[in-house]
């Protein structure tokens, strides 16, 4: 659940919730060690101001353990669960296809964590086109202001549940 400081909760389909469980998992234990192993064979190699593997292994460090915390916080704060009503309506989990700029696009609204293993584009909610289009339905016209600072037409055709 949000706090009223927080960022809202990231809406994740059973099975991406369960993959993403999984990669924590692997992660936090075998992914951790076989790191520290890397380090200290670079460390047994003597002089670390000028050891490549040394530093690799540590900045290859540094990356898993963002990722622990990136992945502990997503699915401490996700709503799980079936993807939205088919009414219409855009909202995270429906796949959107929009007119953007007068070309046609389709993608999802969400977390990308949701859409992993698929080649969709994915739009965070927050994002300003998500900002946006949320709560709109098929035949609005819209506008929003990129990051740019140009102002950008949209027309949303149509949104449906993301299956995943």
């Amino acid at each position: 659940m949000s706090t009223p400081n927080s960022a809202p909760a990231a809406w994740l389909t059973q099975e991406a919730f369960s993959r993403l469980q999984a990669e924590l998992t692997d992660l936090s234990g075998p992914g951790r060690v076989e790191v520290v192993k890397k380090i200290e064979q670079a460390r047994s190699e003597g002089d670390l101001k000028e050891n490549g593997g040394y530093h690799a292994a540590k900045e290859e460090q540094g990356k898993i353990e963002a990722r622990i915390r990136q992945l502990t916080e997503l699915l401490r704060d996700a709503h799980v669960g079936e993807a939205p009503a088919d009414d219409g309506i855009v909202e995270p989990g429906m796949l959107v296809v929009a007119k953007i700029a007068g070309d046609e696009t389709t993608f999802l609204l969400g977390s990308r964590e949701v859409g992993g293993g698929t080649d969709l584009d994915v739009f965070s909610e927050k994002s300003p086109l998500g900002a946006a289009i949320q709560g709109h339905k098929a035949g609005d016209s819209l506008s929003y202001i990129a990051p740019n600072g140009r102002e950008i037409a949209v027309e949303v055709i149509s949104a449906k549940p993301f299956a995943g």
